[in-house]
């Protein structure tokens, strides 16, 4: 893992179409921005880990259990376009 400290309005970039910001820290957290193409997907890890829950339970459910799935996968809108 690269660690690298940034102070707000600082860049780091990736490759050549990713660009992320830090714009702002707060006490334990901090907030940044992501530019990208969009063929690039961003998730938060946690969605990524339900999302792969959901497709392993549906992978291995028999019928019936429609309901069951339906409640492992996040609600919220991922990112918007």
């Amino acid at each position: 893992m690269l660690v690298l400290t940034r102070k707000p309005g600082e860049q780091i970039m990736i490759g050549d179409g990713i660009v992320i910001t830090v714009l702002e820290g707060r006490g334990d957290g901090v907030r940044i921005g992501i530019e990208a193409p969009r063929g690039v997907s961003i998730q938060r890890r946690e969605v990524i880990e339900a999302i792969a829950a959901a497709n392993l339970a549906a992978a291995n459910a028999g019928p019936g259990t429609e309901d069951a799935l339906r409640g492992l996968m996040p609600q919220a809108p991922i990112r918007d376009a």
